[in-house]
């Protein structure tokens, strides 16, 4: 089974609004076995809206169309979709009593304006909106004649390949349902009138994912690590996403069961953390903090941060987990010079002769942390975040790095790009890579 999503709204394709119904509703129709063929934004303009639903509706098999249907003239998706079927609009009477009894529990008459949200397509059905006063509605719209049969989703596929067919779909009906652009009404409509007929449409077919993330080196390394996971023939898929450093794995399993896509699932998620060894930090909604917490806990260690181009992000990075107080004891953010040496016990004359960024003054940062705070770990950092401060013999991006235990302390240098947030946030992240490897007793692989 396949489907199409219109967003319908100037302020989404104005950017003023973040279209997070689309990527909600991708994830509920993917878990219940049906291919997403794409997302299109639309403004609120009818003919626009009309060209977008002729367009989509012969290639798929279900449209959902999220925003459009309150009760100003701005709101005009119930109209193209009328005119799309060429059908008049005709009131639900069901909705409009119940809109007025809406209005009358209030206290007031119902503004004449909110009769649009009762007016439905002839033909169409409409559907109950538990949390608003915008009736949705479900209409199938006819097919366009000379096509071949419409993608499905079911047993019979090869073993590890991905050779499921997305098909055009101009033979048969599409299934078309228009919902609230408000995310909670859509949430809840969609959950009781729109899941339950994909998942009957689907046949049993699930495509179950799961991401795993990494974090230090590139994607292309991650990509070459990876080899033939990622070939694009497939089943299940792996690809490669970035964000904020993080180079994550999306691993996508199309099967006509859930069995089976579960046990595919999970061969493919375990061969790529073979390939990759210990370079995958977590999977789905872990963080690294979250994972670095994880293990000060199990290990029954703390930790304090000496920071200086990072400015407390690492220590809020560490303290964003619940319950981190078992594990992170207290942190410094000595900007300046006269802060390293007077808080952490950095001999001036060793920044005079090595500079504030550098291997000697961060292994002193993170010495001087450990002592003070009695922490089992302490990280510190220094740095040139810029956009200003580099030289030749240290960039803008120069991050020094330092993780001391009463044992002793040791210091890497890395070169970090991007803009001042991009490097701040990716030094704060390098060092708890750091800490994460320390505690794993493994060496950093890069």
């Amino acid at each position: 089974m396949t489907s199409l999503i219109l967003s319908i709204g100037d302020e989404l394709v104005l950017g003023q609004t973040v279209d997070t119904n689309s990527a909600w509703l991708s994830q509920q129709l993917a878990a219940a076995g049906c291919d997403i063929l794409g997302h299109a934004t639309v403004p609120d303009d009818q003919p626009a809206i009309e060209r977008a639903i002729r367009d989509a509706a012969p290639r798929c098999d279900c449209l959902i169309i999220s925003g459009g249907i309150g009760p100003t003239a701005d709101d005009l998706t119930r109209q193209a979709l009328a005119a799309v079927m060429g059908a008049d609009l005709v009131p639900s009477e069901e909705w409009l009593a119940e809109l007025r009894a809406f209005f009358a529990q209030r206290g007031r008459p119902m503004p004449d304006m909110n009769t649009i949200q009762a007016m439905i397509p002839r033909g169409a059905q409409m559907l109950w909106n538990t949390c608003g006063t915008a009736a949705g509605i479900h209409a199938t719209l006819p097919p366009t004649p000379s096509s071949p049969s419409p993608s499905t989703l079911g047993e019979g596929r090869g073993e590890g390949t991905n050779n499921y067919q997305l098909i055009t779909n101009n033979s048969y009906p599409c299934e078309t349902f228009v919902v609230p652009g408000v995310p909670k009404e859509m949430k809840a409509m969609f959950t009781r009138d729109i899941l339950p007929h994909v998942r009957a449409r689907a046949g049993g077919a699930v495509i179950l994912s799961r991401t795993l993330h990494t974090f230090g080196l590139g994607e292309s390394w991650v990509a070459e690590k990876l080899g033939d996971l990622m070939r694009r023939d497939r089943n299940p898929s792996v690809g490669t996403t970035v964000s904020g450093g993080i180079v994550s794995l999306r691993v996508n399993a199309r099967f006509g069961s859930a069995a089976h896509a579960q046990r595919h699932l999970d061969d493919t998620a375990a061969a790529c953390r073979a390939a990759l060894g210990d370079m995958v930090f977590g999977q789905d909604a872990q963080t690294l903090p979250h994972v670095c917490t994880t293990l000060l806990r199990k290990a029954g260690q703390t930790v304090a941060t000496a920071e200086s181009c990072t400015g407390g992000l690492l220590a809020t990075y560490l303290t964003d987990t619940p319950g981190s107080s078992a594990s992170f004891t207290q942190g410094w953010v000595t900007y300046s010079n006269e802060a390293k040496s007077a808080l952490l016990g950095v001999p001036a004359p060793l920044i005079q002769q090595h500079g504030a960024v550098s291997e000697p003054v961060v292994l002193a940062m993170a010495a001087g942390a450990q002592q003070r705070s009695g922490a089992d770990v302490a990280l510190a950092v220094s740095g040139i975040a810029g956009p200003d401060g580099g030289t030749p013999q240290k960039p803008v991006g120069t991050v020094c790095f330092a993780l001391a235990t009463a044992a002793g302390a040791t210091a890497r240098t890395f070169v970090l790009a991007g803009d001042r947030e991009m490097i701040r946030d990716r030094a704060a992240k390098m060092a708890l890579t750091l800490l994460r490897f320390h505690l794993l007793a493994t060496p950093l692989p890069f």
